[in-house]
């Protein structure tokens, strides 16, 4: 496994346990749909929320929420459409990305 993956996968955890335990259900990791992926589904109350993960370990490239551009947005959406119309969902939806820089978590709501 790659370090980047293996890298990924650790955000991808990290922010999942942050979500829980903050009151959100986790639907899955990862889902693929076409040639889009999105990092996490979770569910709060009726809101189906998709995550974008972000993860860097110094600051010497930016911040990891300013590598969620228009084009990575634009992506996520057209997956999330794809995942929508899959399971008939008929209630509110919400587009947050999850930073993890270290330890630190910053959970950025409603981000797009």
């Amino acid at each position: 496994m790659s370090l980047n993956l293996s890298l990924g996968m650790k955000g991808e955890s990290l922010a999942a346990n942050y979500l829980v335990e903050n009151g959100y259900t986790l639907i899955t990791k990862n889902y693929r749909a076409g040639r889009g992926e999105i990092d996490l589904i979770v569910q709060k109350d009726d809101i189906l929320v998709f995550v974008e993960v972000k993860l860097r370990n110094g600051k010497a490239f930016g911040f990891p929420e300013d590598f969620v551009g228009s084009a990575k947005q634009e992506k996520v959406i057209q997956t999330a459409e794809m995942y929508l119309e899959e399971i008939d969902w008929k209630h509110d939806i919400r587009f947050d990305i999850i930073a993890v820089f270290g330890e630190k978590i910053e959970h950025f709501v409603d981000a797009f």
